[in-house]
C-alpha cells in the first residue's frame, strides 16, 4: 500500500542515476506490488544487493514531533481508514537507501560492478520480499553476489552499529489449529465433545515442544496467541480455533516445531475420542526463514566498520527477542552471503537517562516510537563503508 512513499523513493533514485523498475512484484489480495528495483552498472563485479523496506503501520503517530504523520488511509486488511505512521524507523531505512544511491554515483570512480538499490513493500505483514521474489527478480535483473540490509532500532543509541554471527532475527510461522467438536448443551456435556476443553489441552500440550523436545541451548518458541470458541454461556461449541506463532533460528528447529505442533493436536484429538475425519486440522497460513548472516562476511564487515567509524561504535549484541524479518526470501533459496546489521536511533542523552532508570524508551510499533534524523547518517555511512569494502576498485 506504499504508493506515495514508493513514487517518491523511484523519483529520488532516478535523479541519482540509477534506471528504476517500478511496482515490481506479484500482486497480493488484488493489491499491486508497490517494490522498486534500481540499478547502476559501473563495470564489471560483483553485483551487490542493498534493500530497504517501505512500509509503515496502523497508527497514530503521538511521538511530539514536528514531522509526525498526519496521513489517514484504507487499510487492506480491514477496509477502514487509519492512520498511518512510520513506527518501526522504516522510514529511516528508505531514507539512508536515497542518500546511499547519491553518494555512490558520485563515487563511480572508485568502485566496480553492478549496484542494485530495492526499495520493498509490505515488510510488516512478511510479504513483500516474496512477491518480489515470486515475480522471479534474480531472473530478470540478476543473482546478487552479496546482500545487504538493516535496521534502525530505538534500543540503541544513534551512532552505534550491531551486527551479530547467526541469526539476528528468527523465522516465523503462523499456524491456525480448527478443532472440531459435536455441540450440546452445557448442561448436559456427556452429549457433545466439547473443543474448548480439546483446545486446552492442545495449548498446554504444546508448552512441551520448547521445553522438552529442544536442546536448552536451541532456541524456540511456541505461542498460542488467540483462543476463539463459543457464543453463550450453556452451549457447547461444535468448533475452536486456535491461533499460534513459532519462532525459530534455523530450519531444523522448525521442522521440529511444527512437526511436533501437527502430532500433538491430532493425536489429543484420538485422546478426545474424535474420529478420524473430524481430527483438528494445523493450517500453516504465513512463514518467514530465520534471518542468518553469513559469518565469514560478517568478520569482514566488521573490521572494516570498526576500522572507519571506531571500535566504540561497533557491536556484536544478539537480541534477547525473537523478532522476524522477511529479508531472508531474497538470500535463502538460493542462498546468497548476506548481512543484516543494525544501527541506533535514540538520542545518546535520552539513551543513558534511561539506561540510568529514567523515563522507557518508546519500543518499535508504539505510537511514541521515535528515532533520530542523526541516524540516516549512519545508515548511509555504514551502508557505504560495506558496499566500498564490496565493490572497491583498490
Amino acid at each position: 500500500m506504499e504508493n506515495k512513499t514508493a513514487a517518491r523513493l523511484a523519483k529520488e533514485l532516478k535523479l541519482a542515476g540509477f534506471e528504476v523498475t517500478e511496482g515490481f512484484g506479484v500482486a497480493v489480495e488484488g493489491n499491486p506490488s508497490t517494490g522498486i528495483v534500481a540499478i547502476m552498472k559501473n563495470g564489471e563485479g560483483p553485483l551487490v544487493m542493498m534493500r530497504a523496506d517501505m512500509d509503515g503501520l496502523p497508527l497514530e503517530e503521538k511521538s511530539g514531533l514536528n514531522y509526525a504523520s498526519k496521513v489517514m488511509q484504507i487499510s487492506p486488511i480491514t477496509g477502514k481508514e487509519v492512520s498511518v505512521m512510520h513506527a518501526c524507523g522504516h522510514d529511516v531505512h528508505i531514507t539512508s537507501l536515497v542518500g546511499t544511491a547519491r553518494h555512490m554515483a558520485a563515487m563511480k570512480d572508485k568502485w566496480s560492478g553492478t549496484l542494485m538499490l530495492i526499495g520493498q513493500p509490505a515488510e510488516e505483514r512478511l510479504k513483500g520480499a516474496k512477491q518480489m521474489m515470486d515475480a522471479k527478480i534474480w531472473d530478470i535483473f540478476g543473482k546478487p553476489d552479496y546482500a545487504l540490509a538493516f535496521h534502525v532500532g530505538s534500543s540503541g543509541p544513534t551512532g552505534v552499529v550491531n551486527v551479530v554471527g547467526g541469526a539476528p532475527y528468527a523465522g516465523s510461522d503462523s499456524l491456525d489449529i480448527i478443532i472440531h467438536g459435536v455441540g450440546a448443551h452445557g448442561a448436559s456435556p456427556h452429549a457433545g465433545k466439547d473443543p474448548i476443553v480439546l483446545g486446552s489441552q492442545i495449548v498446554l500440550a504444546l508448552q512441551t515442544l520448547v521445553s522438552r523436545e529442544l536442546s536448552p541451548r536451541e532456541p524456540g518458541v511456541v505461542t498460542v496467541g488467540s483462543f476463539h470458541s463459543g457464543t453463550k454461556h450453556n452451549i457447547i461449541s461444535d468448533r475452536a480455533v486456535l491461533q499460534v506463532t513459532v519462532r525459530n533460528t534455523n530450519l531444523e528447529t522448525r521442522k521440529t516445531l511444527l512437526d511436533g505442533i501437527k502430532r500433538i493436536a491430532e493425536n489429543m484429538g484420538r485422546v478426545a475420542g474424535m474420529p478420524e475425519d473430524m481430527l483438528p486440522e494445523v493450517t500453516v497460513v504465513s512463514s518467514t526463514p530465520p534471518t542468518v548472516n553469513d559469518n565469514e562476511l560478517v568478520v569482514r564487515l566488521k573490521a572494516v566498520w570498526i576500522d572507519k567509524m571506531g571500535k566504540d561504535f561497533v557491536f556484536s549484541n544478539q537480541s534477547k527477542g525473537m523478532g522476524a524479518e522477511d529479508f531472508p526470501y531474497f538470500t535463502t533459496t538460493p542462498q546468497i552471503q548476506s548481512v543484516y546489521w543494525g544501527i541506533g536511533g535514540t538520542n545518546p542523552k535520552v539513551w543513558d537517562a534511561a539506561q540510568k532508570g529514567g523515563k522507557p524508551i518508546p519500543s518499535h510499533h508504539s505510537p511514541f516510537f521515535k528515532v533520530e534524523p542523526e541516524s540516516v547518517k549512519v545508515g548511509v555511512e555504514s551502508t557505504i563503508h560495506a558496499l566500498m569494502e564490496l565493490m572497491s576498485k583498490t
